[in-house]
């Protein structure tokens, strides 16, 4: 391996140690360390290409018709410098009755300085399905700009599963922006965990659009903020065809200083789809503190069990 995968992957296992699966070979995966490809590795059934063109690097994914790939498939995408920027362009297309779960690591630990823009476009096939967990550490300083972007569109009898988690470290500013379209009797989940410190500033905007008849889905945000962190979420959900059903679940924690506001929006166009909501921000429930410090804990370990519990 070269310096720079060593130090990449040394990084990763140290927050991530599940992500050792990486190095096998029968686990389709790529590593890209700012604008440089580190290492990159396929698998019969999944195609991995990339190319980087006036400082964009276009990543395509394909799952094959019919093919339920075993082990997760692995990105690796980061910057090891403190100072720096990285825009991503990430295609990924499971073909028809395929399945897969890609588990992509954002690593930026000494990010001082740092912009970083993930553009993504998901296409799920009919019977199709895909689970996708996001990771991000971003280190101590605070000194990064995040703004990932998704366009999904789930098939006829598929399911999609997003995952986005940056719990651990600053946060810097986060811009999160996704739109799932789902079609007939297809199935959609979008979680989205976030902890923010100090000065980080929280947006994330989260919508779902069920277009097929019997279309599923549900937006969940867990969010915690302190210091003076501020938060907006905003989730939107439309009811767009006969027997479709949604639900937008969003949970916010806030101390000290910090600001956090919640925006449910609700569209039904047609007279059999439902859409439901519920929002709660606020401090830590005091009777679940009591409970806990009358095991023995004290007031701070016991609002650190209370926020972990919320953004596992």
């Amino acid at each position: 391996m070269t310096e720079g995968l060593n130090n990449l992957l040394g990084e990763l296992f140290s927050h991530y140690p599940d992500a050792a699966i990486l190095t096998q070979p029968q686990t389709a995966h790529l590593v890209i360390d700012g604008q440089q490809m580190l290492s990159r590795q396929t698998i019969p059934g999944v195609d991995i290409r990339s190319q980087e063109s006036a400082g964009v690097i276009t990543i395509q994914i394909t799952v094959a018709r019919g093919i339920q790939v075993e082990n997760p498939i692995h990105t690796c995408i980061g910057l090891m410098k403190p100072h720096g920027s990285q825009h991503i362009r990430l295609q990924v297309k499971l073909e028809a009755h395929t399945s897969a779960h890609i588990i992509a690591h954002c690593i930026f630990p000494n990010a001082e300085k740092v912009r970083h823009v993930m553009e993504s476009r998901v296409e799920l096939g009919e019977g199709a399905e895909l689970r996708h967990s996001e990771g991000h550490y971003h280190g101590p300083y605070g000194g990064i700009e995040v703004i990932p972007q998704a366009e999904v569109r789930v098939g006829s009898h598929a399911r999609y599963f997003s995952d986005f988690s940056l719990t651990s470290g600053r946060v810097g500013k986060l811009q999160l922006d996704y739109r799932v379209v789902v079609e007939k009797q297809g199935v959609a989940e979008i979680t989205t965990r976030v902890y923010g410190h100090g000065t980080d500033e929280i947006r994330i905007r989260d919508e779902l659009i069920l277009e097929g008849e019997d279309a599923r889905g549900l937006i969940k945000s867990r969010i915690a903020v302190e210091d003076e962190a501020t938060s907006a979420v905003i989730g939107v959900t439309h009811g767009k065809a006969a027997g479709a059903r949604g639900h937008m679940d969003c949970k916010e924690i806030v101390r000290d200083r910090a600001v956090a506001s919640a925006e449910p929006i609700v569209r039904v166009e047609h007279p059999q789809a439902m859409v439901t909501h519920e929002a709660a921000v606020g401090t830590v429930d005091q009777k679940q503190l009591e409970t806990l410090m009358a095991h023995g804990l004290t007031p701070d370990e016991a609002v650190d069990v209370v926020i972990s519990g919320l953004l596992r």
